[in-house]
């Protein structure tokens, strides 16, 4: 569970650094669902790098926690990573946190509390020899669904990168359990393998078009469900995951309460538009 919050205040961090930079490599009147020259662009930034290492040592943190938690718990987590965001864009950008997204930030942490204390070890399942096939054929929907999104208007169109970049990252979730073997022979020849490189990478072009263009409030609450709710049905049906001994309730009543929290915070998605610049400067005028 460490390793999961850890995970958290990593991705959190990250996504303040990255939603400034996003912004500011925006193409002036660029319209499609997913831009890939925009990520280009992006790395051009030094937040959007920094941005990148936090999400890489967050990556690792989750592959810990995936080992030894069940993917409900870990997808918790990482839905908190929004009340990560809303603490460090009130710390670092100055921004005012209403009363109400204050109390979300302890929903939160209590809802964690709650499946910190229900959550049995990680299930020892392998799933059905298709799951990871299953896995890969979703990664690759998401990537044609995000290509396009772009057709949409602009209300639907957040909500389907959104919910897209969830779905990706929920690939990534379930593919790390299905991958046992990490030798050579056996990564070339695992679908889960393709999985979590084709589904984190669609994620990821997902969530930076949909922090650049459209409602981010939006997007970010179909990023919070596409990547707790399916990876957790598919953790307990398919990869036996459990709780502990009588607290299957607890377990469920923390998800619920860890992902409704995170739901209240979701304007965080991204860095507020009018936060003052960490660095002294009008951050309106940099975008």
């Amino acid at each position: 569970m460490l390793c999961a919050l850890g995970a958290a205040i990593c991705f959190g961090t990250a996504s303040v650094l990255q939603a400034v930079a996003s912004r500011a490599a925006a193409a002036p009147g660029s319209d499609a669902g997913v831009d890939p020259a925009l990520l280009l662009r992006a790395v051009r930034q030094w937040r959007y790098v920094a941005g990148l290492a936090l999400d890489g040592g967050g990556f690792v943190l989750q592959v810990v926690a995936l080992r030894s938690l069940p993917i409900y718990a870990v997808g918790a987590a990482l839905a908190a990573s929004l009340a990560v965001t809303a603490v460090v864009a009130a710390r670092l950008l100055k921004v005012r946190l209403s009363g109400v997204e204050w109390g979300a930030v302890g929903v939160v942490c209590t809802g964690l509390g709650m499946l910190a204390l229900a959550s049995g070890d990680e299930g020892r399942e392998a799933g059905s020899p298709g799951l990871g096939w299953t896995m890969l054929g979703i990664a690759l929907a998401v990537l044609l669904i995000g290509a396009g999104a772009g057709r949409l208007p602009e209300q639907p169109r957040a909500l389907v990168l959104g919910l897209g970049a969830g779905c990706g990252f929920g690939v990534v979730e379930v593919s790390v359990r299905l991958i046992d073997d990490l030798s050579p022979s056996a990564l070339f020849t695992n679908p889960a393998s393709y999985a979590l490189l084709l589904g984190g990478g669609s994620a990821f072009l997902l969530l930076t078009s949909a922090l650049q263009r459209g409602s981010v409030t939006t997007a970010t609450a179909g990023m919070v469900l596409g990547e707790t709710i399916g990876p957790a049905l598919v953790g307990v049906i398919w990869l036996g995951d459990r709780t502990r001994e009588g607290l299957g309730w607890l377990a469920v009543a923390g998800f619920a309460v860890a992902v409704v929290g995170a739901l209240l915070l979701t304007r965080f998605g991204e860095a507020p538009e009018n936060a003052p610049d960490p660095d002294g400067r009008d951050r309106a005028k940099a975008l």
